[in-house]
């Protein structure tokens, strides 16, 4: 199982120059979960710099993969994850609903980068 982290997603849909990276990994839907926290960031950046039916076309493909909600049990084991590593609350619920999965994370954000469990590629500007 996979789960792309927001940066990946905002990544492959503005085609940037890690859209490749992630492409693959994306179009696997059948082994692609999404958390809701990724659809909130997501839908977020997308409605903040193009318009809301972009927002909502994202949000429809990534929904096209398994949707996790945010449970008690993720946000209990994401904030002592935060805790130990400080790291933000995002991360770590996206982090902790992809290793409830058995699922790799793939990013470009670099607070993945020191993780298991994470593919992470530098952003390239």
């Amino acid at each position: 199982m996979n789960l792309v982290d927001s940066s990946g997603w905002l990544e492959y849909f503005a085609d940037g120059k890690n859209a490749g990276y992630f492409a693959p990994v994306i179009n696997d839907t059948k082994r692609l979960i999404v958390s809701t926290i990724n659809i909130y960031e997501v839908y977020k950046k997308v409605i903040s710099e193009r318009n809301e039916d972009d927002a909502l076309q994202a949000v429809a493909m990534m929904g096209q993969a398994r949707v996790f909600e945010i449970t008690a049990s993720i946000a209990l084991q994401a904030a002592k994850i935060s805790y130990i590593f400080k790291l933000p609350m995002a991360d770590c619920l996206i982090y902790i609903t992809a290793r409830e999965q058995n699922a790799t994370v793939w990013t470009q954000d670099a607070d993945f980068k020191d993780l298991e469990g994470v593919k992470y590629i530098k952003k390239i500007y």
